[in-house]
């Protein structure tokens, strides 16, 4: 059964760090694209980034470039989210999500499967 477990979500102040944890189950990991997705209070869901199993990654939004970092750690079956300078907009439930390809990173309507969120609030 593929599970997928968010974690490490938590109140932090304006210009501080998290970070995210996606541990998988299940499946090969490895194998497969991992993103992170963020939905705020009456907003949309959105893409944050992703990582593909070659290690490659693509930022779905501009707005977190040079802040936020993805990376794998296999032999863990995890992926991170590492969130820097963070900011009050950056204020939402954080998801992963594993596409069950790999060499790419699409739109989220074609993810497979999702882990529950995990918040994330950013305020003084």
């Amino acid at each position: 059964q593929v599970q997928l477990v968010g974690s490490g979500g938590g109140l932090v102040q304006p210009g501080g760090s998290l970070r995210l944890s996606c541990a998988a189950s299940g499946f090969a990991m490895g194998r497969y694209t991992i993103g992170w997705f963020r939905q705020a209070p009456g907003k949309e869901r959105e893409g944050v980034l992703c990582i593909t199993n070659g290690g490659g990654y693509t930022y779905y939004a501009d707005s977190v470039k040079g802040r936020f970092t993805i990376s794998r750690e296999t032999a863990k079956r995890t992926v991170y989210l590492q969130m820097n300078s963070l900011k009050p907009d950056d204020t939402a439930v954080y998801y992963c999500a594993t596409y069950l390809n790999g060499l790419l990173c699409p739109t989220a309507g074609a993810y497979d499967y999702w882990g529950q969120g995990t918040q994330v609030t950013v305020s003084s």
